[in-house]
This record gives C-alpha cells, sequence and structure tokens, in this order.
C-alpha cells in the first residue's frame, strides 16, 4: 500500500513562489506515474501537472504552463511542485496522486492520493 504525504503549502502573497513535495513510502515510487490535482472551494478537483515514472516526460494544464513545474527523485521517494508568480486563484488544497503503468491520465483516475495540502494566495 502506497502512501503519500504532501508538504509545502502555506500561504504566500501573489507574485510569490512556493514549493510542494511529496514524499511516497510502502511501494516502488519510480513504477508509478505521478501527479499533482488541485481543489478549490465549490470547484471540482482539476488537473496540474504530472510526470512519467522515469521522470523524461511531463504534462501539465494549459493555463500553468510556464509557472508550474513538476519533478521527481526516485532515490527519495518524492515528487515535486514549483509554483511561482502564484495568483490568488491558485489558492486551494493541492494533492498528489500516484497510478501505476505508463499511461497517461489526466483525470483524477489515479491509484493512490495525499491528503493535500493547502495553499493560499493573498492579493
Amino acid at each position: 500500500q502506497v502512501q503519500l504525504v504532501e508538504t509545502g503549502g502555506g500561504l504566500v502573497q501573489a507574485g510569490g513562489s512556493l514549493r510542494l513535495s511529496c514524499a511516497a513510502s510502502g511501494g516502488t515510487f519510480s513504477y508509478y506515474n505521478m501527479a499533482w490535482f488541485r481543489q478549490a472551494p465549490g470547484i471540482e478537483r482539476e488537473f496540474v501537472a504530472l510526470i512519467t515514472w522515469l521522470g523524461t516526460s511531463t504534462f501539465y494544464t494549459d493555463s500553468l504552463k510556464g509557472r508550474f513545474t513538476i519533478s521527481r527523485d526516485n532515490a527519495k521517494n518524492t515528487v515535486y511542485l514549483q509554483m511561482n508568480s502564484l495568483k490568488p486563484e491558485d489558492t486551494g488544497v493541492y494533492y498528489c496522486a500516484g497510478r501505476r503503468g505508463p499511461k497517461v491520465v489526466t483525470t483524477a483516475e489515479y491509484d493512490y492520493w495525499g491528503q493535500g495540502t493547502q495553499v493560499t494566495v493573498s492579493s
């Protein structure tokens, strides 16, 4: 059973940066494609970014390209989300998710989820 724990959320002013981390345990991390999703109050959970199991490919929701960067360190069983030039509309709970296998999936069809970390961007 894979467990995912996100850290790094917090309160930041618009234009600032945050780096989220997601530490995995209990499985073979390098076998999983990893993704970040986010959910704002009253809004469906939305895809943010994905990185394939070897870290060779990344995918982003179009509106976030250029501001957010996903990366992973398989030696540390950790995936990261660097968020720059943050905007108030980036506020929400950010979730890390893992999916076994090579298929690139940008919907919420993931096998494992973290508990989420709150990101609040003030204007």
